[in-house]
This record gives C-alpha cells, sequence and structure tokens, in this order.
C-alpha cells in the first residue's frame, strides 16, 4: 500500500483510539475517535468493492456533513480510488445547468460513481434524471469490512481536486498518494504539529483544498484532534469559530484573509470574557493575499481575549503543490517586507526601505516547506536574483503531476519539474514573497502595478466593506490598459452617498499608486463574485465591471 494509506492505517490503531474529530456543533456535538471513523470506512469500502469499485476509480462525492465525509473519503482510499469533491449547489442553484456542469466533471475524470449525502440526498432524482450513477452514503455503513486496502502506488491519484470556478469548462489538479504523504509531512515538520497536544477547529469547504487536505485529511492522517463544522454554520454566525477555540481550548485554525478582518470587527463587539482564545499558536493565514490591516484588526481584537498576536500564520499555498508551498516562521506573527514602489513598479527590484505610508509591503511568507524549491525567473526564463522580482515556479515532491481537463491531462512540469505558479513575487533571502498574480498586474506607462495595493487603499475609505474591493485589469495588453475598482458598501443605492464614496476611493487609490481608475463601482453587500470558499473572483468581477462600463459608455 502506498506510505499515505499506510500512515491512516498506523494511526488509526495506535493515536486514533483517543483523538478523533467533533461534528454538529453548535447544536448537536457529536465525538467520534478517528478509529470509529476508520471502522466505519472499512465498512463502506467493503461495500464499494463488494458493489464492483474497482482499483483506481474515480469517486465523487456530494455532502456537506463532515461525519459523512470523512468516512466515505477514507474508504475510497481504502478501495484503491481516488476522491472528487463535486461542487455544492446552492438554493440560488439551477438545478438543470448544476447536473449539466457535473455531467462535465464526472466525464472529464472519468467517474462512474458519486456518492450522495446530507442535505445533497434530495438530488438523487436529478441526477438519476440525468443517467449519473449514484449511492447513498448512508447505505454503505452496513456492508462487511474491507479485509485489507487495495494496494496502490505513490503515483496513483488519491484526490482529483476541482479547481475554483466555475464548472462550466472544469479543471481538475492530479494529487497523488506521493504528493499527500510529502505534504503533509512537511507540514508536520515546519508547523511542529503535536498530536498529543493540539486541536483544530476548522469551518473550511471540503471541497477546497485547504479545507479537504489541511483540515480533514492532515489530521485524520496524523491523529490529531479536530473539531469541524460547515462554511453555513460560520456564515450565519461567524463569532461561532471564536466560540469553538475557546471552548475547546483549540491551537491550530485557518482562513483566508477576508475571515480574519469580519470575525475581528466581530469580535470588537463581543463582552469582556466572552472567549478564551490563550491557547491559539497558530492561526493560518493563506488561499488569498495578506491585507495587514485585516490582522491588525484581528490582533487588536484578539488580545482582549488573551490571544497571543504571534499566532498570526502567513503560509502561500496552492492545489498544484498539493496545498503547501512555504510556511512563516512559527511564533512571529505578520511580518511585513517595506519596499521602494518606484523600483518596483518600473526596474522590478524589490528595494528594502524604511516603512511608511508612500512604500509598498507585502506579506514574508517564509522559505519553501521540506521537499520544495522554488526559484524566480523572468519572462525569457532567465533566473532572477535575490529581491529581484519574476514568475515564482516550484519543484518537488509535493508538486502534482499536472491537470485532468475536459481535453485530457495536462502536465505542468518541464522536462526538469519546474512548474510556473502564475503568480509573481520575488525571494527574500529564503524567503517568498507574492506580489500578486501575473494575469492581473496592471501595467501602465511601464509601471507594474499590483492590484492588491489598490485593494487595500479601497479598503481603507470608510463606508467599504472589509475584503470586499477587487481591482480589474481592463483592456489588458493594449495601448488603451486601464483598471477600475469594484467595491461593496451598504451605501449602494443612495445616489448622493455613493457619489462621494466613488470620489473618496478614485481619490485613495490615486494617492496609493499615482493612477487613477476609470470607473469605481459600488455594489451591495454580497454582490462580488467569489469562489466557495469565499475568495473574491477578479476575472468574474472583470467582466462584470467591464458590461457596466461598456453600457455607458454605449449611452
Amino acid at each position: 500500500m502506498s506510505r499515505f494509506v499506510d500512515a491512516l492505517l498506523g494511526n488509526a490503531a495506535t493515536r486514533g483510539k483517543v483523538k478523533g474529530i467533533v461534528t454538529g456543533e453548535p447544536g448537536d456535538p457529536v465525538r467520534r475517535t478517528w478509529e470509529q471513523v476508520h471502522h466505519e470506512a472499512r465498512k463502506m469500502a467493503g461495500a464499494l468493492v463488494e458493489g464492483g469499485l474497482g482499483p483506481q476509480s474515480a469517486v465523487a462525492v456530494l455532502a456537506a456533513d463532515p461525519v459523512l465525509i470523512a468516512p466515505a473519503i477514507q474508504a475510497v482510499w481504502l478501495s484503491g480510488g481516488s476522491v472528487t469533491m463535486l461542487h455544492q449547489p446552492t438554493p440560488r442553484t439551477d438545478l438543470a445547468v448544476w447536473a449539466e456542469d457535473t455531467l462535465r466533471v464526472l466525464n472529464m475524470i472519468d467517474s462512474k460513481l458519486v456518492l450522495l449525502g446530507a442535505p445533497f440526498d434530495q438530488l438523487a432524482p436529478v441526477l438519476a434524471e440525468h443517467g449519473i450513477p449514484y449511492r447513498m452514503l448512508t447505505d454503505l455503513v452496513d456492508g462487511q469490512p474491507l479485509a485489507e486496502p487495495v494496494h496502490v502506488g505513490e503515483d496513483v491519484h488519491a484526490l482529483l481536486q476541482l479547481t475554483s470556478g466555475s464548472t462550466a469548462d472544469p479543471k481538475a489538479v492530479r494529487i497523488t498518494h506521493g504528493n499527500l504523504f510529502a505534504n503533509i509531512g512537511a507540514m508536520a515538520e515546519k508547523a511542529a504539529l503535536d498530536w498529543e497536544n493540539d486541536t483544530m477547529v476548522s469551518w473550511l469547504p471540503l471541497f477546497h483544498d485547504m479545507g479537504m487536505v489541511g483540515f480533514l485529511t492532515t489530521p485524520m492522517t496524523l491523529g490529531i484532534d479536530l473539531v469541524k463544522v460547515t462554511p453555513a454554520d460560520f456564515l450565519r454566525a461567524p463569532l461561532l469559530w471564536m466560540d469553538l477555540i475557546s471552548r475547546y481550548r483549540a491551537t491550530i485554525t485557518a482562513a483566508p484573509n477576508f475571515a480574519y478582518a469580519m470575525v475581528g470587527k466581530r469580535m470588537g463587539n463581543a463582552e469582556d470574557g466572552a472567549y478564551d482564545l490563550s491557547t491559539l499558536r497558530l492561526a493560518l493565514n493563506g488561499a488569498e493575499p495578506i491585507d495587514a490591516s485585516a490582522v491588525k484588526t484581528f490582533t487588536d481584537a484578539g488580545a482582549r481575549f488573551k490571544m497571543p498576536w504571534e499566532c498570526v500564520f502567513p503560509a502561500y499555498g496552492m492545489a498544484e503543490c498539493t496545498l503547501a508551498v512555504s510556511f512563516a516562521p512559527l511564533f512571529t506573527g505578520l511580518t511585513l517586507d517595506y519596499i521602494d514602489p518606484h523600483a518596483l513598479e518600473v526596474d522590478r527590484r524589490a528595494v528594502p526601505v524604511e516603512p511608511s505610508a508612500e512604500v509598498r509591503s507585502f506579506a514574508v511568507l517564509g522559505p519553501p516547506l521540506p521537499g520544495v524549491e522554488a526559484r524566480v525567473i523572468t519572462e525569457d526564463g532567465e533566473i532572477r536574483g535575490d529581491r529581484e522580482v519574476g514568475e515564482i515556479q516550484l519543484r518537488g515532491s509535493s508538486v502534482t503531476p499536472g491537470y485532468l481537463t475536459v481535453d485530457g491531462p495536462k502536465a505542468i512540469q518541464a522536462e526538469d519539474g519546474w512548474m510556473s505558479t502564475g503568480d509573481i513575487g520575488y525571494l527574500a533571502g529564503d524567503a517568498i514573497v507574492v506580489c500578486g498574480r501575473e494575469k492581473d498586474v496592471i501595467i501602465l506607462g511601464g509601471r507594474n502595478i499590483y492590484p492588491t495595493d489598490i485593494e487595500r487603499a479601497a479598503t481603507g475609505v470608510e463606508g467599504v466593506r472589509a475584503g470586499n474591493a477587487v481591482a480589474v485589469r481592463l483592456d489588458a495588453g493594449s495601448r488603451r490598459e486601464r483598471f477600475a475598482v469594484v467595491v461593496e458598501s451598504k451605501l449602494a443605492g443612495d445616489t448622493a452617498e455613493e457619489a462621494k464614496l466613488r470620489k473618496e476611493v478614485a481619490s485613495r487609490v490615486f494617492e496609493a499608486v499615482e493612477a487613477r481608475p476609470v470607473a469605481v463601482l459600488v455594489l451591495s453587500p454580497g454582490s462580488l463574485p467569489k469562489t466557495p470558499s469565499g475568495k473574491l473572483r477578479r476575472a468574474a468581477a472583470g467582466e462584470q465591471l467591464a458590461e457596466s462600463i461598456r453600457k455607458t459608455e454605449s449611452r
């Protein structure tokens, strides 16, 4: 069997007797040990194999309850198959369109089976109508336990991770057993994971790599206590997150930057003594650009509840590297690299300067994890030196073979193993610093302007929702290249207040980057397009804004 499955089995038989997963918070919490999860997984695996599931089969899973998902994905791995977590429909989803998109995904990964669980068991008639084979997860638990795991090699797919965004043109990252074993081991080493004393709390979606790999597969494999709720639970009551950390004496959690901004503001209104966050040692911040003001809001609010400021744990990651690429050093909090804006935008160099309002700053994301190498190159493939800006490339045991697409497999590694990330950044010593996505960089008069600088300026305007501003590149690559800004605000709809807000955003952006947006669009809260994990989708926002500008210019 693979080293990954061997670790699952070994820890289920040892640490799994005392460590486990809590689900059902806040209303009906239930705790099961990892050993109990494993026993249920063996029964499910037996039912799957008895039902004809062959080695290396692709199995799709559509469920929301972690208590069902945990044994289900382990059962697929014990059966020798790969797991794909399907994008979940919402109450607003057109089910006919969703079914068509799901068919495209299943055809792409060559899956003949969907494992269906609550609350999506009600979609069984939709799947049946479209000829999609499925089995209810609740029907698998009475199977005869699988005697021995099906043997698979290190290079066999364990997880086919769908990329964020629309499934109309789907793409899945091919994560192997070897990739999972390498990345989990590297994360455990650099984060100093301690199975005896650590407790993890997470609301992250399990159809996203940070939720699936970081906050389900990792604790299940290593035998670490986990408290798991759903994104819907978090969105209904964001401070539930802090309440769970407090009640379960949690030491590790994670979220994208927007969530820390949201919870930091809400904690500011909580009563003294409402939480005890003193046990929190790692609050991983990743999956989107890190905003220092959002982090400060979070740490300032947390200090009142004894949360150590140094628990903030900046990270860089992507599904194409299984999950994690680099971690900042432990117990140092957020470190910013302050650099000269002219040298960055014109000379593509990160020249250190003293902190001030006029300079640029980026989060220092730490050195690559063990088994991962990083370098920075120019457009012509020339390797850049220390603090020289270019595209980040990665190589190592955590880097995946590539994608499955509607046109077949697509490799992402060059012959020498290097993978292009599409991220622009630099190395400061051995630490990675990310400036932005290559496709999002705005080029004006020979200057490279990074969307994060524009977005930070916009969110600094009173009335703009924290973490809800997007800089959009327009007419990219042409002589008319320009940019605009989209923000969310409760002031949307008030003509006079909107006009004031647009003027203030444009002014603040000009002060920050010495360039003025051609338009500022103010939307009501909840309007900006986001991925299932809550990350803003610049491309979709760009389409939304471009359409608005076209309508205005055609009048």
